[in-house]
């Protein structure tokens, strides 16, 4: 049986974390949709209306999620939702009928401003500590096994705040107080810090400060029984210890010889422009060996042409083929690849979607390769988080709207 793709245990891993807590706390996030916007008490004469206004807005909203993000637009589903609600209030309520106040949708509409701006402070402060306080540092492998766990600490004392302070609906956490809710927050971090300590920080030490390549991922359970691992001996030649993240990413010297490839190519071009032309005879003379050399491009065999396959749309390998390509298209395109295009973007595309992501990789500052290995491992959680608190926002208005 062949192995799963990496990013196939990636994927399944956020759609857990995702549908966790749309089922823990999503509800909080559906009740605010639900309630706060119309009030619902306007349709209890006809509760028919009120179901197909609900209908009209997913309709209306993921109509336009679709559209917006065939053309590159970075929306939400979250407003798209709202507004389609809203929308629905006006044609049936009327605009009075919506609650305007700041336990409605003014608070909504403050939210989408000020989150980002603190979520933009705390990241922006992070980085800036990882970069200096960790990735120039003068052992940088060291300082950012000292800092690993003081991230999983922050990234599970938050989640579990995010479970216990905003109160799950499923657990009946409404009468916790002060004390109860810090001191779970608290001792939830405390403890992921020391398993990170007794499990990973062990596996880390193995792998990246001894070199032992012949480690296994699975060896992470060993946890302190690791240090007395014997040594593994030198690194095959060929064998890369940790992969090379900055592989296949452009530099200064790539993009000037495609750069300068680009204008040869675009001045053979226009030499060969004149040169078909016949009004400059000793110009055609000069750039006829040029155009030799551009031609004698090898070609495809005529004894084995290329023939694609063509099947009836009826047939069932074509309807699967048809069905892959509707529902997971999406997820078979390479978003990094298509940013690294140099076509001209087009209509919104030219505002929305970055362009030349080849250049930003050519001026981003190269680190040491095992630390940024080291934080691949700290990627695996905030990913999963991420994942949780998403689900408390998009995939619980799906499940409750």
């Amino acid at each position: 049986m062949a192995a799963l793709p990496q990013f196939t245990y990636v994927f399944a891993l956020g759609i857990i974390f995702a549908f966790l807590d749309a089922w823990n706390i999503g509800s909080r996030v559906a009740g605010t949709i639900k309630n706060d916007i119309v009030a619902i008490e306007t349709f209890e004469s006809a509760p028919s209306v009120l179901m197909l206004a609900m209908l009209c807005a997913l309709i209306g909203s993921s109509t336009f999620l679709t559209l917006a993000t065939k053309i590159g637009m970075p929306v939400s589903t979250t407003h798209c939702i709202i507004g389609g609600i809203i929308g629905v209030g006006f044609a049936t309520v009327g605009a009075n009928g919506i609650d305007w106040s700041w336990e409605g949708v003014s608070q909504v509409f403050a939210a989408w401003g000020i989150a980002p701006c603190i979520s933009g402070i705390f990241g922006a402060i992070l980085f800036t500590f990882t970069k200096y306080g960790v990735m120039k540092a003068k052992n940088p492998l060291l300082v950012g096994m000292i800092t690993v766990p003081f991230f999983y600490a922050l990234t599970s004392g938050i989640l579990t705040m995010l479970i216990v302070w905003k109160g799950a609906a499923s657990l009946d956490l409404d009468d916790w107080g002060t004390a109860p809710t810090v001191g779970t927050i608290m001792g939830v971090a405390i403890g992921v810090a020391l398993l990170s300590c007794i499990f990973l920080l062990p596996y880390i030490h193995v792998k990246l400060v001894r070199e032992d390549w012949k480690l296994k991922t699975w060896d992470i359970i060993k946890g302190p029984l690791l240090l007395r691992r014997p040594a593994a001996g030198p690194i095959p030649e060929g064998h890369m210890l940790v992969p090379d993240y900055y592989a296949g990413h452009a530099t200064h010297e790539s993009i000037a010889t495609d750069a300068a490839m680009q204008n040869a190519r675009r001045d053979e071009e226009s030499a060969r422009s004149e040169s078909d032309s016949g009004s400059d005879e000793k110009s055609a003379a000069l750039y006829a060996p040029q155009a030799d050399i551009v031609t004698a491009v090898p070609a495809i065999s005529a004894a084995e042409p290329i023939v694609p396959i063509q099947r009836k749309w009826y047939k069932p390998v074509q309807l699967l083929h048809s069905a892959k390509w509707f529902f997971f298209r999406g997820v078979m395109i390479d978003v990094v690849a298509e940013q690294k295009t140099t076509s001209e973007p087009k209509f919104l595309q030219r505002l929305l979607l970055g362009k030349d992501l080849d250049k930003k990789h050519a001026i981003v500052e190269h680190h040491d390769l095992k630390v940024e290995h080291l934080y691949s491992f700290l990627q695996v959680m905030t990913a999963a988080t991420a994942s949780f608190a998403h689900g408390a926002n998009d995939a619980s208005l799906t499940f409750h709207v």
